[in-house]
Parts: C-alpha cells; sequence; structure tokens
C-alpha cells in the first residue's frame, strides 16, 4: 500500500509565536488557513463577523455568513486548538454595505458589495480589532499572494489558482493595512485546500462554496422591490428617442440587460444602453450602441505611490472577466480616467475598475460614467 505525500503548504511570513486574528467564516478556506499558521506556529485567534440582525429570519443571510457557518467555524476553531471569538459588526454592515447597495441600485448603478465588505469591514475594521485585542496579524482565506518588493513593502498579487483569484474585491483595502494581513492560502489550488482540509480532518473539507450575495436571499431584483418603490417609467430607443416600452423602476435593469425587457416590438434584440433615475427612462439599442472606449471613476485607492502608476497597465471590469489593456488618461488622489485599447461591452457604473501590472494589484476605483462610441441621448428627445 502506498502511503501518499501529504500536501505541501507555502510558507508565511516567519514570526513563530506572533498573534493572529484569523477571520473564520465556516468555510474550508479559512479552515485551512487557521490550521495551517497553528502548525506553523503563530499563536491563532480564531474569530467570525455576525453580519446578521436579529429581526430577519437566520436563512436571510447566504451560508458564509449565517449562523450555521458560524457553528461550524467553531467547531473547526475546536479541531484546530484555537479559541474562538464572535465579533458583532450588524451596525458597521448595515451601514457600509446594506444602505449603499440599495442607494445605488435607486441611482441607477449596479453595485458589488463584496468591494465594499472587503474595504470597509473586514480589512479596516477588522485590522483595528486585531490590534485592540494585541494581534500582530490579520488571516483571511483569499486566494490573494503577499509579496514582499526588495524595498520591503508588501503587495498583493494574484493568487496561484487562476480561477479563484480573489484581488479583484481587495483593491479598496486601506494601503497603511497590507503589512498587517496574511493570505495562507493564496498560493494554492482549490483542490490542493480541499485536500489539506481532509488530511487533517475538517469537517468543511467538502463543504460547497457559497455563490450568492451573502444578505440577499434569491434574487436580487426581488430583494431591491422591498426596499424601493415602484416607479412606472418609459423604455425608449436610444437612438431615434422612439417609445419602445414601459417598466416599473430603472432600479430592476443593468446595462448591457437584454431579457426581460417586455418590449413592444421584440423582433431585434436590443439591450440596455443607460438608465436615468430623474426621469425614470431606460434608454435600449443595439449591441454596438453599448460598447464603450473608456471610463472613469471616483473613490479611487491605490496600493502605491501614485507617481508610481504606470500609463500602460491592465485593468478588470467585472470580476469574471479577463483584464484588458488601457492607457491611463489622468489620476489623482479621487480617481482616474482610462482609454481601452478595444472597446468593451456594458461597462457598468457602479462596478469596480481594478488595476493590475500583470500580477500585482494596483488599485482602483467606482465606475462612474463611460465614454461611448456612439452619441446616447443628443437628438433622443
Amino acid at each position: 500500500m502506498t502511503v501518499p505525500t501529504p500536501t505541501s503548504v507555502p510558507p508565511v511570513p516567519s514570526a513563530a509565536g506572533a498573534r493572529v486574528l484569523c477571520a473564520m467564516s465556516g468555510g474550508v478556506d479559512s479552515s485551512v488557513t487557521a490550521s495551517l499558521l497553528k502548525e506553523q506556529g503563530y499563536s491563532v485567534v480564531g474569530a467570525m463577523m455576525r453580519f446578521w440582525p436579529d429581526d430577519k429570519s437566520t436563512e436571510t443571510f447566504d451560508s458564509c455568513c449565517s449562523p450555521a457557518a458560524a457553528y461550524e467555524a467553531r467547531r473547526v476553531a475546536e479541531q484546530v486548538g484555537v479559541p474562538f471569538y464572535l465579533l458583532d459588526y450588524r451596525e458597521q454592515f448595515q451601514q457600509h454595505i446594506v444602505e449603499p447597495f440599495i442607494d445605488e441600485y435607486a441611482r441607477g448603478r449596479t453595485p458589488n458589495p463584496c468591494v465594499n465588505c472587503n474595504t470597509k469591514v473586514k480589512f479596516d475594521e477588522l485590522v483595528k480589532k486585531a490590534k485592540m485585542l494585541g494581534c500582530q496579524y490579520v488571516a483571511t482565506g483569499h486566494y490573494v499572494k503577499r509579496v514582499e518588493n526588495e524595498r520591503g513593502e508588501v503587495e498583493f498579487w494574484r493568487g496561484d489558482d487562476p480561477r479563484k483569484d480573489q484581488t479583484y474585491f481587495l483593491w479598496g483595502t486601506p494601503r497603511e493595512t497590507l503589512p498587517y494581513i496574511l493570505f495562507p492560502v493564496g498560493e494554492l489550488e482549490k483542490p490542493q485546500v480541499r485536500e489539506i482540509a481532509a488530511e487533517r480532518g475538517l469537517l468543511t473539507a467538502q463543504k460547497p462554496e457559497s455563490q450568492n450575495i451573502c444578505f440577499v436571499p434569491g434574487k436580487v431584483q426581488d430583494f431591491v422591490a422591498e426596499h424601493l418603490p415602484q416607479v412606472q417609467g418609459l423604455i425608449r430607443e436610444i437612438r431615434t428617442g422612439e417609445v419602445v416600452g414601459e417598466h416599473l423602476g430603472t432600479q430592476f435593469y443593468t446595462l448591457g440587460q437584454k431579457k426581460g425587457l417586455g418590449l413592444y416590438q421584440s423582433h431585434r434584440v436590443r439591450h440596455v444602453v443607460h438608465l436615468d433615475p430623474q426621469s425614470q427612462t431606460v434608454w435600449v439599442g443595439d449591441y454596438e450602441d453599448c460598447l464603450w472606449d473608456g471610463l472613469s471613476t471616483s473613490q479611487a485607492n491605490y496600493l502605491i505611490d501614485l507617481a508610481e502608476l504606470p500609463r500602460r497597465l491592465e485593468v478588470q471590469v467585472r470580476y469574471r472577466t479577463a483584464p484588458m489593456g488601457a492607457t491611463v488618461l489622468q489620476a489623482d488622489e479621487h480617481g482616474f480616467r482610462l482609454q481601452f485599447d478595444e472597446p468593451q461591452f456594458a461597462v457598468a457604473p457602479g462596478q469596480s475598475a481594478v488595476l493590475y501590472d500583470g500580477p500585482r494589484l494596483l488599485g482602483g476605483g467606482l465606475i462612474d460614467d463611460h465614454t461611448p462610441l456612439l452619441p446616447a441621448l443628443s437628438g433622443a428627445e
């Protein structure tokens, strides 16, 4: 009988005995993170951030942030042999994540709450909490690589598993917190992580991944409908201004959408090109009308000195799309403007434009508007 070779694990910064606050979600990635840190000599404190409110059923929150997940995280902490705490962040989560999520839809934008959660809660509030607890580091199960450059500065690089890389969600991390963050699974691929969990008998080894927005039970449109009133409006053709349909609120649409428009004339495919909540108008057009050659952002955050931002770089405008080449036209501490190498389809305001130099994460910003290839509203009245 052949004895399998234990899965090798990458090293993390040498700090034997250093105290680490490990964010545990009840999933396999954070479970393995806690286990690896403990084995490597760290003094590990497990913690889960409580987001779910008392006034809603516990099923409201998805498996990654639910009471059931907290129970599993606590059991894993017992398996690993580390203390575990449930930290109350309900107020911060409502203020920084849920309310802005609804507000963005009211403005005709398409938000990404996971970016806000990582920026304003996990890597801001959690680092503060770690310091209060006497911890030198915060560790998470993100598939991100922590790299120290020749100047001793900490950089975030894409994880080694291209299917799981999560740097897209971390562009807003406060730069001053980078030295305090560890990513023990960043140099592993998902199958390796599950193998490590199985070898150590962790109860989350085969737990399925969460795929949804944690606080949205079911469809996003249904959640938005609970919080924003229906307001009847018109659907207009972007080139002619012709009324081609009606709707019950711009909040139910996103740029590029082609299904569920309910148009009077359905003989050709139309896409949502522009949303105007003020006039409650949904503008639609052809695929070509939804192409943009650049973007601008606000609320930018840079993980490098602004003077070092390269003029040529790569930008990613959705989590599941490949990065594309772009030229920086302007950049300051508030935001930046880019021109794409090739026109891009349905760049949605409210989403994130994330900047890279190869695998290195440089920063990002929230997309505010776009530069269309075709005139959008001129002559449309």
